[in-house]
């Protein structure tokens, strides 16, 4: 069973081990509280374990890059890798991503699993929870207001209330 021995066989910190450990738990707790979609809890528990595991090679925006080569070397199954690939902020448009100086291609979270675990991460600053107005204030500081990422975020959160109802 895949735990958090991987992420520090792989190197990552105690703080990245910390925060992949609660960004992981609030994942379980939203796909266990959806009842319109069909979710992968398994899945989403691994994918929110793992999704930083990049960040023993990379702490900028290619962690996510860094994070799929290491679930490549470590045989991680392909939902895995995407999760991995695609939970930075809400996604990460082809434009966006070469601004940024990534590969331009989508990364934008597709299936409920890799959503609720880029969720979950986006409610997680470091390793505490934050409630989604502060998650939402803290993405407008650093985006900006008019980010397409804030409503990206906006989207994502307005879909998986809605899962859940």
């Amino acid at each position: 069973m895949l735990d958090e021995k991987v992420l520090i066989e792989a190197g990552c910190s105690p703080g990245v081990v910390a925060h992949c450990t609660v960004v992981s738990r609030t994942a379980v707790n939203f796909a266990e509280r959806v009842k319109r979609v069909t979710v992968d809890r398994e899945l989403v528990r691994l994918g929110g374990l793992l999704h930083d595991i990049g960040r023993a090679r990379s702490h900028d925006i290619h962690h996510a890059l860094a994070g799929v080569t290491i679930g490549r070397e470590l045989g991680f199954s392909e939902p895995l890798l995407a999760i991995i690939e695609r939970h930075i902020g809400a996604g990460i448009t082809a434009d966006e991503a070469e601004r940024l100086g990534l590969p331009k291609k989508e990364y934008l979270p597709l299936t409920p699993e890799e959503k609720i675990v880029s969720y979950a991460d986006n409610l997680t600053k470091g390793s505490a929870p934050m409630a989604f107005d502060e998650a939402m204030e803290r993405f407008q500081t650093i985006l900006g207001p008019d980010h397409e990422g804030i409503w990206l975020f906006l989207r994502q959160h307005e879909e998986i209330q809605g899962w859940m109802k």
